[in-house]
């Protein structure tokens, strides 16, 4: 396409420049459209994640709660749908309190995960030799909460 055939704003590969600078051209920009309006906050979130979070906000510090068991108490979605709520908005609340139910550490997190358990003083069952990563496992039996206070 030569100079002449180019839309005007578009660049010109041979000089760098845009075209309205070579010929003077006025082209409406950006600047000239009046602002869009700003959202006024972030997004509402939906009804059952804010649910889910505040029964994740509610686990006392030490306990835990499992995917399934919030499911359970809201008596609403099942363990993945709290795990995908947990995953999307979990970090506003203490996400370590919603473990998988065997116990298992959330992967790749399992060094904060610890040193929260540890700071909280949250049963743990360490991990034997021949675990990889010698990650321990969250004891269940002592540290899963029931909702009651």
């Amino acid at each position: 396409m030569r100079a002449s055939q180019r839309q005007p704003g578009t660049p010109d590969r041979r000089d760098g420049r845009d075209s309205t600078e070579r010929t003077g051209e006025s082209v409406p920009s950006a600047a000239d459209d009046p602002a869009p309006s700003e959202p006024s906050g972030p997004p509402a979130l939906p009804e059952f994640a804010e649910r889910v979070l505040d029964v994740a906000d509610r686990i006392p510090p030490g306990r835990v709660m499992t995917y399934g068991d919030i499911a359970e108490w809201l008596e609403e979605g099942g363990p993945r749908q709290v795990g995908r709520v947990m995953a999307l908005y979990g970090g506003a609340v203490p996400w370590w309190r919603v473990v998988r139910a065997d116990g298992v550490l959330l992967a790749g997190q399992e060094r904060a995960a610890v040193e929260h358990y540890r700071a909280e003083g949250t049963p743990l069952r360490e991990a034997g030799r021949a675990a990889e990563g010698h990650v321990p496992r969250i004891d269940m039996r002592r540290a899963r909460w029931d909702g009651e206070m």
